[in-house]
């Protein structure tokens, strides 16, 4: 086994814990049941709702935790990644959670017969996120402050309103997320879906219904929130190439910041043939994972913007290097960031030394609701995250609220 020197402050006399290096004990997968965010001064958002959320705890032989996360889209996604990391667990058991790269590539090269993207970078991002904060910790520093220092005091953020709302829902909402001072936010328009999805088909269709709804929707928010704010559109990966071509040039009159995901991430073809023909910049990136798959997007200039999320495409360690990459390319990155408390954090803390970063996405302008089962608030200012000084992600999940809102034979 590859050994590191240990550092001499992390090297205290032999009867202190840490003495020798930290080995991993368990990697435990938690699915819970927990409030979604919302934004409480928009009249649509009343409704407290609950959604899934998958935590990773990886646990030591001194009693140093990290946690991580990988909360999917879909239930069935949720629980295949919670039985992986049971077995997972096993390979990783004994391993020095310093070696943060040799832990990664171990269970990437481990899947490589069956596929190294997708649930395989889903199940190492839970664990490598865990790993940092073990590693900040241990050296009692924020991650953040591990990749050079930060450049930028806050991180910028933007937010969602409720998407599933009316024209006039998604216009009080909007109004509500501006007053916060929130500057920029995501919308999917496009309501409702085609009829055929129910299925899991995808058409890449859309009725004139929901492509008149869009148009109004978008040119509604415009006018509420002025020509300052941001708006951006994303498409879910859902349409075709001449309807996705369709749309963007049916918003260009609104000035949209972005036009997100306008067809499915399996044909770089299909995008390049949006690309040349629309007026809007394109954003891609939330279901394109490692850098590898990067690779054609930013040589065959297919983007303005990327997203990968923190949590599905390899981890801390797998954004920091896609960041760096894009940054060759002149090319902003703003992480996908809107599932749980340790996915924003995660996301943020690696943007704070990122140069070309645009925003961290979050699910809603408060994020409040995160609160019943984290030690500390997120610190949310107007439009930017701030991060604070305590080591690791600088949160703690409450394993007591963990315990009661577990479901049945997922935790420890």
């Amino acid at each position: 086994m590859l050994r590191i020197p240990i550092l001499p402050h992390e090297n205290p006399p032999e009867d202190q814990p840490g003495a020798c290096p930290l080995k991993i004990t368990k990697v435990t997968p938690w699915l819970i049941e927990a409030p979604s965010p919302y934004l409480d001064t928009a009249d649509d958002s009343k409704e407290i709702r609950n959604r899934e959320y998958v935590f990773v705890e990886v646990s030591t032989d001194e009693g140093v935790t990290g946690w991580g996360e990988i909360t999917g889209t879909s239930n069935v996604a949720n629980r295949v990644v919670c039985a992986a990391l049971r077995h997972v667990s096993d390979l990783v058991t004994g391993d020095d959670p310093r070696l943060i790269e040799v832990i990664w590539n171990k269970i990437f090269r481990s899947f490589t017969y069956m596929g190294s993207r997708g649930a395989t970078t889903n199940i190492i991002s839970g664990i490598d996120i865990a790993l940092w904060a073990i590693r900040g910790k241990v050296l009692g520093l924020p991650i953040s402050e591990l990749f050079g220092g930060p450049v930028r005091e806050g991180i910028p953020i933007y937010c969602h309103p409720n998407d599933s709302s009316s024209i006039e829902g998604t216009v009080q909402h909007a109004k509500a997320i501006a007053a916060t001072g929130q500057k920029s936010l995501k919308t999917d328009p496009w309501q409702p879906h085609h009829e055929e999805e129910s299925n899991g088909y995808l058409t890449g269709k859309l009725s004139a219904e929901a492509e008149n709804h869009g148009v109004d929707l978008v040119a509604a928010v415009r006018e509420a929130v002025g020509p300052d704010f941001e708006i951006l559109i994303d498409c879910h990966a859902r349409f075709d190439a001449p309807t996705a071509i369709r749309l963007a040039r049916a918003l260009e009159p609104y000035d949209i910041f972005w036009f997100e995901e306008p067809v499915p991430v399996e044909s770089i073809h299909a995008l390049k043939q949006v690309r040349d023909h629309v007026g809007v910049p394109i954003c891609v990136g939330e279901r394109i994972h490692t850098r590898w798959e990067f690779i054609p997007i930013l040589e065959n200039e297919l983007a303005d913007f990327i997203m990968p999320d923190v949590t599905w495409t390899g981890g801390i360690s797998e954004i920091k290097k896609i960041a760096t990459l894009a940054e060759t390319y002149y090319i902003p990155i703003s992480p996908h960031d809107a599932s749980g408390p340790i996915n924003v954090l995660a996301g943020a803390h690696v943007m704070a030394s990122v140069p070309n970063h645009y925003r961290v996405e979050t699910s809603r302008a408060k994020l409040n609701a995160y609160d019943v089962f984290i030690d500390h608030p997120l610190d949310i200012r107007g439009d930017k995250i701030y991060l604070s000084d305590r080591p690791g992600l600088g949160i703690e999940l409450d394993k007591d609220y963990l315990r009661g809102h577990v479901l049945d034979g997922y935790g420890g």
